[in-house]
């Protein structure tokens, strides 16, 4: 079978608090091609790894600086400089009620991860490839181009300047740079000159993640807009598959074959062994189907493992 590439989701985040040194070594020790890392800015211009742009959900930010939140209700990474994020402790996501978003997974109460600086997960998987022999990539977003800028900074600029100190500048390195907003990668390509890949994420327009018209991206017309100056798109695996009503039948969308006329790759997110959809029975019968009909070309998963396991099987035959 043609290969398939595994994105480890924020590190080996079904088995250790997401986006930490700790869970994106788990990554790679367990064969992930990719990892990924979200990136946001401190208040100092540093670049985080961090999903959302504040800090309340993964972190103990509310008990250690309670009186620096904004008027929404959350503490934003971007008011807080980056000796004072060393000073958290990164804890399993919480939903806003405190409760564990995941419950099975790693106990939230751990308290010994920290936020690691996007130059230090570098450094890590770099140095863990080479005392390995392997070759896993980078797989960053940095999150919402324009919230930064509103706020005065560039975050595209100085990842792409992080990318260029640690050896990452053409498309044949191994780092995809993805974004929801379709202008920040336009930006990148055409103005910032980057020839890194480039992903176009995909979403629904109802989550409100960027002004890009994302029923329009699911479109011939709108993939190939996306091909002029992305190499890949990220869809929701909900917009690859559907299930029927009622009869819970699946059936797929004619997205990833009209992204391959496009000569896009599409890699889905995302996959998860404890929020299946209810059609699916488990992890592997979920995968297994998915490898069999959809025709993606890779996976973003919480459970890397189990993934490398089902894909070495198929391999092995």
């Amino acid at each position: 079978m043609a290969a398939f590439t595994v994105i480890a989701h924020r590190g080996a985040s079904g088995y250790l608090p997401e986006h930490t040194l700790e869970g994106a070594a788990m990554a790679h020790a367990m064969g992930a091609d990719f990892i990924e890392q979200d990136v946001v800015l401190s208040r100092d211009g540093m670049l985080i790894v961090l999903h959302d742009l504040f800090l309340d959900a993964v972190t103990d930010v509310a008990q250690r600086f309670p009186d620096r939140s904004r008027e929404d209700g959350h503490y934003y990474a971007i008011d807080f400089d980056l000796k004072e994020i060393r000073t958290l402790r990164v804890n399993e996501r919480r939903e806003p009620d405190g409760q564990a978003t995941f419950p099975s997974r790693f106990p939230p109460d751990g308290n010994i991860f920290r936020v690691p600086t996007l130059e230090e997960e570098i450094i890590l998987i770099q140095g863990l490839n080479q005392s390995t022999q392997r070759n896993v990539g980078l797989y960053i977003e940095p999150k919402s181009p324009a919230r930064h800028f509103q706020e005065g900074k560039d975050i595209m600029t100085e990842l792409l300047s992080v990318l260029s100190r640690h050896g990452y500048r053409s498309k044949s390195d191994h780092v995809r740079v993805q974004s929801f907003e379709a202008m920040a990668l336009k930006r990148a390509r055409n103005d910032l000159k980057t020839e890194l890949t480039l992903v176009q994420l995909i979403g629904e327009n109802s989550w409100g993640e960027s002004e890009t018209d994302f029923d329009l991206l699911l479109t011939a017309a709108g993939l190939r807009d996306v091909s002029t100056f992305a190499d890949g798109i990220g869809p929701w695996l909900m917009q690859v598959v559907k299930f029927d009503e009622a009869s819970s039948e699946p059936s797929f969308t004619p997205l990833v074959d009209q992204a391959h006329k496009q000569g896009l790759f599409v890699h889905a997110y995302t996959l998860r062994s404890d929020q299946l959809p209810e059609e699916m029975r488990d992890f592997d019968q979920a995968l297994n189907f998915l490898l069999k009909h959809s025709g993606l070309d890779g996976i973003f998963t919480d459970f890397p493992d189990k993934a490398v396991k089902i894909l070495s099987r198929k391999t092995s035959l």
